[in-house]
């Protein structure tokens, strides 16, 4: 058997460059007898980029890999995300009742030895119709005061808020490429036109225009929906997931601030429509728009229609000089993301809907998991069966959290919002879990951490802010402790306030991080 000595990634993009980085790092690319990772990608073929959010796992991430917060949001056009804003996911717009919930991405507050909240917060002890982000966390009181997650004097990736950012995928693919190739990354610009494999079917080159034939000993997917690798060449069989997430197109556009100096939410808004949602980002100079949708219930004239009013309500006249881009979703995942001597990453390998931001954070996953269990001995069959059962297991987590904020929603004004809450529609492991819940609220013991994207809280902030009834007459006894935890609700409302004067405004928080490193750079010359 033998040793993998070279690495090829083929494909660019968020995708490939961070899983070059990721596994320079981790494997000491720069050194004379490590692996050697080579990245082609061509000049012909674009970034997708459906979506410019993240999640918090990005930033130990970038902190691995060596990037400085402050250069990244220079250079990505970067800004601080700390959760999701739903608009009209529960009933549609002008119906009586709340018109939105928001999934903070810090944790419900745990004082050492005192009493979870949530069964508290069931039992009104947090007050009438206080809503479960705002009892249990800071974070949504000080978004909505469009308040940083963090002080100006706070250092990189730390702050008093869980956070994560909104960022040009674009300018990150060239950061990460730059970075990479610092960390002995191999580059070549070269068009891939077909794939050879080899006597027992596994890949022995990829054939270039421009840079003929090139070998490795493990071929890494990162071409997108095309699959060059997985999909065309080993024929990996895709699931596709349509029938449980609707959503298959998306258009998208850049949109103006109403003025320059305009307030930049610090969370993602994402308002639902009459069949899909929209997505609304803020960057620094820009926002990121777009429309998710099913074609089964719009087409893309009506979609284009939909989103230019969204955009038109607060950028004005200069929505009409906006060019749209559309884009097909391919919705689903490969059941083997590695064969044989190749692995997928990134769109190669599956895509769910960018509600959540699942994208990026699983692009992490997988070049963390290869990095960290890399086959240095060359024999790739064991990992190959632990990476496609841990991935496999991932997506169907995922896809459980993502239905979840469809199949619980009041609406009943289109068809789209009709049948998602069919129960034809939500996979059977999603209604043993709110069955369960009915009687009482989700616990940890409920997920297998290792194995999740999204912790615990993040279901309850969902599943709560969708309005989910949890019945909690049998066990009221089971919670003795009313009076600690409405004390505790105080204090977080009191400690809210005083956050709200310790953090400054996200857009200052954002200018004095990029101009004090400007400066700075300036001045190392």
């Amino acid at each position: 058997m033998k040793p993998i000595q070279k690495v090829l990634i083929v494909g660019g993009g968020t995708a490939g460059w961070l899983t070059a980085a990721y596994l320079a790092r981790v494997l000491g690319a720069a050194s004379a007898d490590s692996v050697r990772i080579t990245l082609v990608e061509s000049k012909e073929i674009g970034i997708v980029g459906v979506g410019e959010a993240s999640f918090p796992s990005i930033r130990h991430t970038l902190a691995l890999l060596g990037i400085d917060e402050a250069r990244f949001m220079r250079e990505c056009n970067a800004t601080f995300k700390q959760g999701i804003h739903f608009a009209d996911w529960v009933r549609p717009p002008g119906t009586p009742g709340r018109d939105h919930y928001f999934h903070p991405f810090s944790l419900p507050s745990q004082k050492p030895g005192g009493p979870e909240l949530l069964p508290y917060w069931l039992q009104g002890a947090a007050g009438a119709d206080v809503p479960l982000a705002e009892a249990v966390t800071m974070q949504k009181r000080i978004v909505d005061a469009s308040r940083g997650p963090k002080r100006m004097t706070d250092g990189n990736f730390v702050g008093a808020m869980n956070y994560a950012y909104h960022f040009d995928t674009v300018r990150l693919g060239a950061l990460l490429g730059e970075h990479a190739r610092s960390l002995g990354v191999g580059h070549v610009l070269a068009t891939v036109e077909r794939v050879e494999l080899d006597a027992d079917g596994a890949i022995a080159s990829v054939v270039t225009r421009e840079a003929g034939a090139l070998s490795a000993d493990l071929y890494i997917d990162c071409t997108g929906f095309r699959a060059t690798l997985i999909g065309q060449a080993l024929g990996s069989p895709f699931r596709n997931i349509n029938d449980v997430l609707f959503n298959d197109r998306a258009i998208a556009m850049e949109a103006p601030y109403a003025s320059p100096d305009a307030p930049i939410p610090p969370y993602t808004k994402a308002s639902a429509q009459e069949a899909g949602w929209i997505w609304d980002i803020g960057l620094q100079q820009r926002r990121g728009v777009g429309y998710v949708y099913s074609s089964r219930y719009t087409d893309d004239t009506r979609a284009e229609q939909v989103l230019r009013t969204y955009v038109g309500k607060t950028s004005g006249p200069a929505v009409e000089g906006l060019s749209p881009r559309f884009l097909k979703l391919n919705v689903g995942h490969r059941d083997a993301q590695w064969v044989k001597n190749c692995v997928a990453v990134g769109l190669s390998g599956g895509f769910i809907e960018p509600l959540e931001s699942s994208g990026i954070a699983l692009i992490e996953m997988a070049a963390y998991l290869i990095g960290q269990l890399f086959p240095f001995n060359g024999d790739t069959a064991p990992l190959a069966k632990l990476f496609n059962n841990q991935m496999t297991t991932r997506y169907a987590r995922i896809i459980d959290f993502i239905k979840l904020h469809y199949c619980l929603t009041q609406r009943t004004d289109t068809p789209f919002w009709i049948d998602n809450a069919d129960s034809r529609s939500i996979p059977e492991s999603l209604k043993d879990r709110l069955a369960m819940w009915r009687c009482r609220p989700p616990h940890r013991l409920d997920f297998i951490v290792d194995l999740e994207m999204y912790p615990p809280a993040s279901w309850q902030y969902v599943l709560y802010g969708m309005e989910f009834h949890t019945d909690f007459n049998a066990n009221k006894s089971s919670y003795p402790r009313f009076d600690e935890a409405r004390h505790e609700f105080e204090m977080i409302r009191k400690m809210g306030q005083h956050a709200l004067h310790d953090l400054p405004s996200h857009r200052a928080l954002v200018e004095h991080i990029c101009a004090q490193k400007a400066v700075f750079a300036v001045e190392s010359k």
